[in-house]
C-alpha cells in the first residue's frame, strides 16, 4: 500500500465517498457501517445477485445496470411492507471495464439512493477474470409484526397484482428477438416503453405502508406472475385461480399480444416484473386499490385463494391454461 492509499482505495475515494451521504457510512473509510433503527422496528434484510449476460447484458449503460440492482432489491422490500434504511454494495469489476463506464454506474447508484431513500453504506470492491457482477444488499425497517410474508395467505380470498404484467418480459424478447410479428405492430414508443421497462424496475415502495395495512401476503414478481403466484399458494398451503383475461396490460403489451397471441404466454410467465402480488382479505380490496389508485401505480384483482393446493389460469373461455414453463429459473 502507498502512502495515499491502495487503488482500491482510491477508486471507492473516488466513485462511491461522494455518494455515501448517510452519516453511518462513516465516508467509507471502516470497515463496517453502523444504523439506528426506529423505535419499534425490526430490521428487514435482502440481497440480489445481477450478473453480465445473465440478469443484465453486457453493453446495457452502466448507468442502467446500478438502478436495476437497486430496485429489484428495493422491490423486495417494498412487498414486505418495509421502508429503505440503507443499501451494502459489492461489485466484481472486470480488467476491461472504463473508468468511464464505472463513474457512471457510481452515479446510477447515487441517484437511486437518493431517489428511494436508500443510502450507500458500505460494501466491496474486487477484480474478476469473468463478467461484471453486482451484488448488493438492501436493507430495511417495518413496525414489530407488521412484515407482510408469502407464508400467511388464507382461503377465500382475493389475489391482486400492481402496476401492468409482461412489459419487462416483452421488452427483453423484444431485445433477443425484434423481429417477431408482435413487436412489428408496435410504435417505436411502444417498443420503448418495453425495453425500458425490462431495463428500469419500478419498487413499489409507495405502497408499503398499504401493504402493512391491508395485505394478508405478498411478494413481488422477479420471476413471473405464475410461477411466483404458484410459489406464494404453496407457502402459504392454499389453492388459486386467476383469469387470464383480468391481469391488467399495458397498451404496448395489448397490442403485441393481438398481433401475436403467444407473447401472452409471455407476459404471464416471463420474469422481471416487479409488481407486488398480494393476497387480501374481499374488505380490504377497496382501501387498497385507493391508495394505489393516490400514488399512479394502480392494482387489479385477478382471482381468489380456496382450501387445496395449485394454482389454475383460465382462458377467455374458462378453460384451465398449460403454459411450457411456468417461470423464469437458473437451475
Amino acid at each position: 500500500m502507498t502512502a495515499d492509499g491502495s487503488g482500491e482505495d482510491r477508486l471507492i475515494a473516488r466513485l462511491f465517498e461522494p455518494i455515501a451521504r448517510h452519516p453511518g457510512a462513516l465516508g467509507l473509510r471502516d470497515d463496517a457501517a453502523f444504523l439506528d433503527l426506529p423505535s419499534g422496528h425490526r430490521m428487514v434484510l435482502t440481497k440480489d445477485a445481477l450478473v453480465a449476460g445473465v440478469h443484465f447484458f453486457a453493453d446495457d449503460p452502466p448507468a442502467s445496470i446500478a438502478r436495476k440492482a437497486m430496485r429489484v432489491n428495493l422491490s423486495d422490500l417494498a412487498a414486505k411492507g418495509a421502508e429503505p434504511l440503507g443499501v451494502l454494495l459489492a461489485i466484481a469489476i472486470p480488467k476491461d471495464m472504463s473508468i468511464e463506464a464505472l463513474e457512471a454506474f457510481a452515479g446510477g447508484i447515487g441517484d437511486d439512493a437518493l431517489l428511494f431513500g436508500a443510502p450507500l453504506l458500505g460494501g466491496d470492491t474486487v477484480r474478476t477474470p469473468g463478467p461484471f457482477t453486482v451484488s448488493l444488499t438492501a436493507l430495511g425497517s417495518v413496525p414489530v409484526g407488521r412484515m407482510v410474508q408469502r407464508t400467511t395467505a388464507g382461503a377465500g380470498q382475493s389475489i391482486v397484482v400492481t402496476g401492468t404484467i409482461g412489459d419487462a418480459a416483452l421488452g427483453l424478447e423484444l431485445r433477443l428477438h425484434p423481429e417477431r410479428p408482435g413487436f412489428r405492430a408496435l410504435s417505436e414508443g411502444q417498443r420503448s416503453f418495453l425495453a425500458d421497462r425490462y431495463l428500469h424496475p419500478r419498487p413499489r415502495l409507495a405502497l408499503a405502508g398499504a401493504l402493512r395495512s391491508h395485505a394478508g401476503a405478498a411478494m413481488d414478481i422477479s420471476d413471473g406472475l405464475v410461477g411466483d403466484l404458484a410459489k406464494l399458494l404453496a407457502a402459504s398451503g392454499v389453492a388459486g385461480e386467476i383469469e387470464a383475461g383480468r391481469v391488467p396490460l399495458s397498451t404496448a403489451a395489448r397490442a403485441a399480444i393481438a398481433a401475436e397471441p403467444a407473447l401472452l404466454e409471455t407476459a404471464l410467465t416471463g420474469g422481471d416484473d416487479y409488481e407486488i402480488l398480494a393476497v387480501m382479505a374481499d374488505s380490504h380490496l377497496d382501501a387498497f386499490n385507493a391508495s394505489a389508485t393516490a400514488t399512479g401505480i394502480g392494482a387489479t384483482a385477478i382471482g381468489r385463494t380456496h382450501a387445496g393446493a395449485g394454482l389454475v389460469v383460465h382462458d377467455a373461455n374458462g378453460a384451465a391454461m398449460t403454459f411450457a414453463r411456468s417461470s423464469f429459473s437458473h437451475f
